[in-house]
């Protein structure tokens, strides 16, 4: 028996194919992943340029959207049950409560105000706006003693 010993691996040409298969592939999971529907209410923060505040103790997040509704614990709540919601926050805790407001930033002053007067109402010492930091923010510097 006689074997050949010139055998040559991949010297024929290249079959476009399998290249395509896995574009055409590819390109049906990126338009399929853009059309998955994301559970939840969207929220656009406004901008800020100022210095971040921060809050110190514990906190409490209500989220206001862009018509109005209120959202707490991830829920939308009534006014009046936030009211009693809030009161049983403050009560709960001994420390004096921070609430960070994630407010739409096409929200109206008017809206706003409501919610720090419920807010007041219900016990809150301080209530901080949530906003979206600049995109390249370089963090403060230690200083040197």
């Amino acid at each position: 028996m006689k074997f050949q010993r010139n055998v040559r691996f991949a010297r024929g040409h290249l079959d476009p194919t399998p290249f395509a298969s896995v574009f055409f592939c590819t390109l049906i999971f990126v338009l399929l992943a853009s059309m998955v529907y994301v559970p939840g209410v969207h929220i656009q923060l406004p901008a800020s340029s100022a210095p971040l505040p921060g809050a110190e103790g514990p906190t409490i997040a209500v989220a206001l959207s862009a018509n109005g509704t209120l959202y707490f614990k991830n829920r939308d709540i009534q006014p009046p049950e936030l009211l009693e919601r809030l009161k049983s926050e403050v009560a709960r805790h001994t420390e004096p409560l921070t609430l960070v407001v994630f407010a739409d930033k096409s929200v109206t002053f008017e809206q706003f105000d409501e919610l720090r007067d419920l807010a007041a109402g219900a016990g809150v010492k301080q209530i901080v706006q949530a906003v979206q930091p600049r995109l390249f923010d370089t963090p403060p510097q230690p200083k040197q003693p």
